[in-house]
C-alpha cells in the first residue's frame, strides 16, 4: 500500500505542476499547485509507511489527506461546474483540474478503504487460525 500512496501522490503532484507550468506565463497562479499540496504529503506518508511500526498510522493519515483532497476538489469543482463545461479555456481549466483532483483522491480513498478491510479480514482469519490450535 505504500507504493499506491506514493503513486497517487506523484500523479497529484504532476497534475499540480502541469496546472501551474502549463498555464500562460501571465495566468500562472499558486492555486494551480493545490493538487501538489495534497500529493507531496501522500508521498511522505507512503515513504513513512515503509517502516512497519509507522505503517498503520501513515496509511490512515494518507487516507485522511485523500479524503480532504476529494472534498476540496469536488467542492471547488462543483461550485464552478458551469465554468467546467465551458468551451473557453480561460474559464474551464481550474474547475476541470479541481474535479480531476477530486476523482483521483476519491479513487485513492476507495483503494485505502478496500485495503483496510482486507487487512482486517486477514488479521481476523490469522487470529481465528491461531485460536483453533
Amino acid at each position: 500500500m505504500p507504493n499506491v500512496a506514493i503513486g497517487f501522490g506523484v500523479v497529484l503532484s504532476a497534475i499540480g505542476m502541469w496546472g501551474y507550468f502549463g498555464a500562460e506565463a501571465d495566468r500562472q497562479s499558486i492555486t494551480a499547485l493545490i493538487p501538489a499540496f495534497f500529493g507531496v504529503p501522500l508521498i511522505v506518508c507512503g515513504a513513512l509507511a515503509y517502516n512497519s511500526a509507522l505503517r498503520k498510522h501513515a496509511m490512515h493519515a494518507a487516507a485522511a489527506i485523500g479524503l480532504l483532497g476529494f472534498l476540496a476538489g469536488f467542492g471547488r469543482g462543483l461550485m464552478k461546474l458551469g465554468n467546467a463545461i465551458s468551451d473557453d479555456p480561460l474559464y474551464n481549466r481550474a474547475p476541470r483540474m479541481a474535479l480531476l483532483m477530486g476523482v483521483i483522491c476519491l479513487v485513492f480513498v476507495a483503494t485505502c478503504v478496500w485495503s483496510f478491510i482486507s487487512a482486517r479480514r486477514a488479521q481476523r482469519a490469522a487470529a481465528a487460525a491461531g485460536d483453533g490450535s
